[in-house]
């Protein structure tokens, strides 16, 4: 079990990462499981191969189905993913209407790490006014709702190989260890701030900030794309000023332009970035950054937004 060589936050915490699995790189005959053969798990995006690599360790075989870099809201599967999803024993997926294309991949058995969570609908805005409601499915941000999903992970792993159940159930024990630290270390750092509310670029962060005594605004809705009418930047812009901001926050992989043109309105007006953490980059990637210190960045930066000590 490796150390975070990440710094990110002025308190002294070491996190441990666990051990990164084995990437598949080729597939397997269907069928039963067979002793010589890996448990071959494709995980949705970001989030979920992370919690899945962790708690597979090296006894199963772990992608991810969206690459490095890309921004999942809006992406669909290739004839080559759907290949990769039905050779696989199981695809992980987040669930809450976030894969909308998981219906027709055809995958032989599908892990919803959110069926188990109850999630209220809430009303979404759109650029007319009129609202519908909607599930915010970025469970992830949560570090307590996370630990579900990783529940949900193990127990999969558990029933797909039952020889290494107490192998998975370790590794799931010890990274929710490292949730339950990220929850702390969350907690104690917002504890001490001038702010409650802040901007971020899309509704990513709604179980977030119900979870830390926080108010989130944002820019786009539940997904980062689409256009964002003139009225509605003035909206934001009009907000961030009576509030007091002076930080909007960006994105890692979406275009900051929004996010400077509200900033240049507003007195003192800067953009950090706040990652919703559906992706990282190869770079990223290759120096062991992972779900745990992508979160530390983000405490790191609201901190500056909400003016923490």
């Amino acid at each position: 079990m490796r150390q975070s060589r990440v710094a990110l936050v002025a308190i002294a915490v070491a996190i441990p990462l666990g051990m990164l699995a084995t990437v598949y790189t080729g597939g397997r005959p269907a069928g039963t499981i067979a002793a010589e053969h890996k448990v071959q798990v494709v995980a949705s995006f970001y989030p979920l191969y992370d919690f899945s690599s962790h708690v597979a360790g090296g006894r199963a075989d772990v992608t991810s189905l969206v690459p490095p870099g890309i921004e999942p809201h809006d992406w669909e599967p290739t004839l080559g993913d759907v290949t990769r999803v039905r050779s696989a024993d199981m695809l992980v997926i987040n669930g809450a209407g976030f894969e909308a294309w998981v219906d027709s991949i055809g995958a032989k058995k599908i892990v919803n790490t959110t069926e188990e969570i109850e999630l209220e609908e809430y009303e979404e805005k759109e650029g007319d006014g009129h609202g519908h409601g909607v599930v915010n499915p970025h469970i992830w941000l949560d570090p307590v709702l996370a630990k579900h999903q990783v529940e949900a992970i193990r127990a999969a792993l558990a029933q797909a190989d039952p020889d290494n159940a107490d192998y998975y159930s370790e590794n799931a024990a010890s990274y929710t260890a490292e949730l339950d630290s990220l929850d702390a270390l969350i907690r104690s750092e917002l504890s001490s701030c001038d702010k409650s509310e802040f901007i971020a670029f899309h509704d990513a962060f709604g179980h977030f900030a119900e979870r830390y005594g926080l108010k989130q605004h944002a820019i786009h809705g539940v997904s980062p794309e689409g256009e964002i009418l003139p009225q509605r930047l003035q909206q934001v812009i009009e907000l961030a000023r009576s509030l007091g901001i002076s930080v909007i926050y960006s994105e890692d992989l979406v275009d900051s332009r929004l996010a400077e043109v509200v900033a240049g309105e507003i007195p003192g007006g800067r953009v950090l970035v706040l990652s919703p953490i559906e992706g990282i980059s190869s770079n990223e990637r290759a120096a062991g950054i992972g779900y745990i210190e992508k979160m530390m960045e983000n405490v790191a930066n609201l901190k500056e937004g909400l003016g923490c000590a």
